[in-house]
Order: structure tokens, then C-alpha cells, then sequence
């Protein structure tokens, strides 16, 4: 399909810089299976929305210290430099993206330091060498530790990687370390928030239990790839970035029973919506799925798993866009969006959801 039928205008204004309090207070567009035009919600309205005997999904990965702020030093000369960690690749090197990537060369050595205003006041430094560089900013860099003491020291020198559109308008603060993280975040490895999540909060959670709907977790490690502008003119020319997924057989099992009941499969966030699909067979039984998925989801998916999609709004021409469009019809998506601007919605991260009813 071409690209450019996924792209639709939004004012800067209508971009979410900070989340709703309490979360559940946040509106919530709803779309029906069978409607056309959408209703206006909130997300408190979740219990009320959904049918006793439903199976909320949840991602419980939790976002790390991904920027890292620095600088490199070789013969004597020193630069700035910043860098986002994007993927483990072994107990003490990671593919990161790094800023300004034309200062680096392979064997510099990088010294970073924590974060100006952090607080945090560390008396050795975070040392790593960059081992490969890459034609678009990414490296390889290799630490000084590794293991669990490389993880404590990115905890601690990091900071939290918000997403480009907010990150250019204002910087990371101490709020954010709570306003970015879900209620379920307990399996660290992200790099970017699974969003949808960061609208529950435990009231709504026992108003949910009360009504019969049940809660399941699954793991995807969000990569920054979800940023990436899709830049080929047709979906099919576009590689889609690949992500690490765990559904444990346990869960597995227990949502084919409720769906073998008559329950439907609520994925919270399109992130959980693809570690199901990917772990589904071609007949919809779910399977303990531990792998990387880069699935690839658009107009004329055949869904076999998810009935109801909870998700917030997403960029023009991204892939999330392409995939809520699977979902729930292009022209209804794109009109459901007008909408939204229309209404005074707030986008992204930090914004509103939406509730998607699969024909």
C-alpha cells in the first residue's frame, strides 16, 4: 500500500507534553465494532465498556536509563557526545544510536557522567570504547562492566529516554520517572514506554476485577525503532524494525480457554497486540512464544487473536498508524483521527486513548 495514505495533519498543539492526573481521568475515543462515527469517553469508562469473562493483556516491560551523556576522548582531544542505548548485544556491549555520530570513530573511548541537575552524585565513571560504526549514527559499544553491574550503572548514570517529540520541547525530569513507567512495569529492557498501560492505575485496576474482567502480562522490550519514520513510498519496501517478545505457556494456555469460552482477548497497547499475534498459529491458538518479532502489521492483516485494542494515538505515516488502521478500517481510522484533532484530543505518549472494537 502506499504510504502516503496513512499521513494525516495534527497541530503541535494537540501533542501531549505531559499525562492526565489521575491517568484514568484521560479521554478515551471509542469505536465500535459495527458504528461509524466514534464516542467520546474516558478511560475510567473501561470497566463498564468491556464484558465480564474479557482478558485485559498487559506488556510488563519497564523502560531503562537508555541516554547516556558524555564525552569522547582521543589523543588528547575531547567532544560531547550522547548516546541512546537501543539494544543488548552481550553481558557488556550495546548497538546505541549516538549524537553527534560524526565525532566517533571505532576505538574512541567515551567517559560518561550522570545527568547535570540528576542529583546523583557518583565518584567513579561509566567507561565504554565504541567497537563498530555504523552508516546512520549507530555503534557498538563495548564496557567498562558488565552483567548486573552494567545495568546498575546505566540506572544510575542514564537518564530516561523520552520520545523525540517531547524530548525537543522540553527535557526529561523527575516526574517523568514515575509518568513513564506503567503500574506493570517489572521486566526492565525498554527504550521506549508501552503507552497504552500508562493510563491504568490501581483503582481502575479493582474496578476491572470487580466486573469480572481478568488481567494477564506478557513482555515486549520496546525498541526505538517505534520512533522510525517509514521512508520507503510503499509498506512493502519497509523493514520492519524487530523487537524481544516473551509469552510464557502458562498465559498461553489460559487465554485459549477464555477464548474458547466466549471471552475476548483485550490487548492493551499495540505492542501486546503484536507479541500475540506473533506467538498465534495460522488457527489463533496462542503458544509460549520467546523470541524477536518484526511483525508487520497492515490493511488486509487477518488478526487471529485480539478482538479489542486499547492504544493511544500515533504518528502520521508510522507503523503503529498502518497497524490501528488494520484494525479497525483505514477510512474509519482517518476519520476517527479527524475527530479527535477536531475535539481537542491529546496525541502520543502522553495523550489519550483509544478503544478499538474489531469487526
Amino acid at each position: 500500500m502506499r504510504v502516503d495514505l496513512f499521513d494525516f495533519d495534527l497541530p503541535d498543539a494537540s501533542v501531549a507534553l505531559r499525562p492526565t492526573y489521575p491517568r484514568h481521568d484521560a479521554r478515551m475515543l471509542v469505536l465500535p465494532a459495527l458504528a461509524i462515527s466514534p464516542e467520546d469517553r474516558q478511560v475510567r469508562d473501561l470497566p463498564r465498556l468491556l464484558r465480564p469473562g474479557d482478558a485485559l493483556v498487559v506488556n510488563d516491560s519497564s523502560v531503562i536509563r537508555a541516554r547516556l551523556h558524555g564525552h569522547r576522548f582521543r589523543s588528547g582531544l575531547e567532544a560531547q557526545i550522547e548516546v541512546t542505548l537501543l539494544e543488548e548485544k552481550s553481558p557488556r556491549s550495546w548497538q546505541a544510536m549516538a549524537r553527534p555520530a560524526k565525532k566517533l570513530a571505532i576505538g574512541d573511548l567515551l567517559r560518561f557522567a550522570p545527568v547535570p541537575g540528576s542529583g546523583r552524585n557518583l565518584v567513579t565513571t561509566l567507561e565504554a570504547e565504541v567497537q563498530e560504526r555504523g552508516e546512520n549514527g549507530e555503534v557498538i559499544l563495548a564496557f567498562d562492566r558488565s552483567g548486573t553491574a552494567l545495568e546498575d550503572a546505566i540506572q544510575a548514570y542514564g537518564s530516561l529516554p523520552l520520545p523525540p517529540y517531547i524530548a525537543r520541547r522540553r527535557p526529561a525530569d523527575f516526574r517523568d520517572d514515575s509518568d513513564y513507567q506503567t503500574l506493570f512495569a517489572t521486566n526492565p529492557g525498554a527504550v521506549a514506554a508501552p503507552t497504552a498501560g500508562l493510563h491504568f492505575s490501581r483503582e481502575l485496576l479493582r474496578a476491572l476485577e470487580a466486573v469480572g474482567i481478568s488481567l494477564h502480562r506478557l513482555t515486549l522490550h520496546v525498541g526505538a525503532g517505534t520512533f522510525l519514520p517509514v521512508k520507503a513510498q510503499d509498506t512493502r519496501d519497509h523493514v520492519m524494525h524487530a523487537e524481544s517478545c516473551f509469552l510464557s505457556g502458562d498465559t498461553a494456555e489460559t487465554l485459549n480457554e477464555i477464548k474458547g469460552r466466549g471471552g475476548r482477548i483485550v490487548a492493551v497497547g499495540t505492542t501486546a497486540l503484536r507479541c500475540l499475534e506473533s506467538a498465534a498459529s495460522f488457527n489463533g491458538e496462542l503458544e509460549a512464544f520467546h523470541a524477536k518479532t518484526d511483525i508487520f502489521i497492515t490493511p488486509g492483516y487477518r488478526f487471529r487473536v485480539v478482538d479489542v485494542l486499547m492504544t493511544n494515538f500515533h504518528l502520521p505515516r508510522s507503523t503503529l498508524f498502518m497497524l490501528v488502521c488494520a484494525f479497525g478500517g483505514l477510512d474509519r481510522m482517518k476519520a476517527a483521527y479527524a475527530h479527535a484533532v477536531r475535539s481537542g484530543y491529546r496525541f502520543y505518549s502522553y495523550g489519550d486513548a483509544t478503544l478499538l472494537f474489531r469487526k
